[in-house]
């Protein structure tokens, strides 16, 4: 299982229509795919419809019963979605306890990594989605992950939000003794903006080729898609942004 990790430490730059898009249009693939939320605000879950409020069995669980994990414990968490090959372990607001609670406690750093590997076998991806904060849980999506994609709203203030999390892989690689593949993703682009020009030459110039040459485009059915619980790729195929996504879905699996 190929194990990916969507990340920014700034909120609102694509995270969870990239890790959405991708995991649809693997599963149409016949990929059997599964996607993490590990933000207490449940985006990704509630996207689905699945109430962060009301959910008996979420990625909590996972951390609560580290100590004796089982594939079995694992797979009763996961949410089926629609689409076939496509499933969600969903988030809850206890997530936000976690750093204090349970944050000091040892090996807390690699309980999702562990919980993965007792599934490997029954999925092809997993895609996880993360809170904009590092902490606990971020730091448990990178320790876990193959590939770091790190969506980037192409605007000057998101580039400064960037610049931390790049610092934030640097620090976490040299404690886990890993260098993480990392692909930089330009969202939200809007080509008659010159601000988006400049933000995606500049992008260019800091961190060549960690930057994904395409861009995700600004379009409003990402938006509409999430209305119906549907990643784009179904709800809205022959649009701009499952053109783009799925280009950079090339580009991610050929690596």
């Amino acid at each position: 299982m190929k194990v990916w990790t969507v990340a920014n430490q700034k909120g609102g730059v694509g995270k969870t229509t990239t890790t959405v898009s991708l995991g649809g249009l693997l599963a149409e693939q016949g990929k059997r795919v599964l996607m993490i939320d590990t933000d207490p605000h449940a985006s990704l879950s509630y996207y689905f419809g699945i109430d962060a409020e009301a959910t008996s069995h979420s990625v909590y669980d996972i951390f609560i019963q580290s100590n004796a994990l089982t594939a079995d414990n694992v797979m009763d968490c996961l949410s089926p979605t629609k689409l076939d090959n496509l499933y969600v372990l969903p988030a809850t607001m206890a997530l936000a306890t976690l750093d204090r609670t349970m944050g000091s406690e040892q090996g807390m750093g690699l309980v999702l990594k562990k919980a993965l590997a007792k599934i490997a076998d029954e999925f092809d991806v997993a895609i996880i989605d993360c809170p904009p904060v590092l902490g606990v849980l971020m730091v448990n999506a990178l320790a876990a992950c193959d590939k770091v994609i790190v969506p980037t709203q192409t605007e000057y203030l998101a580039l400064k939000g960037l610049d931390r999390m790049i610092r934030t892989m640097e620090i976490m690689g040299r404690s886990l003794n890993k260098t993480f593949d990392t692909v930089i993703i330009p969202t939200m682009f809007d080509k008659r903006t010159n601000a988006a020009l400049a933000s995606r030459k500049k992008l260019l110039s800091d961190y060549g080729e960690r930057v994904w040459q395409g861009v995700i485009p600004v379009d409003t059915h990402f938006r509409d898609a999430s209305l119906v619980q549907l990643p784009i790729s179904s709800a809205y195929p022959k649009t701009r942004g499952v053109s783009a996504y799925a280009k950079l879905l090339t580009v991610l699996e050929n690596e």
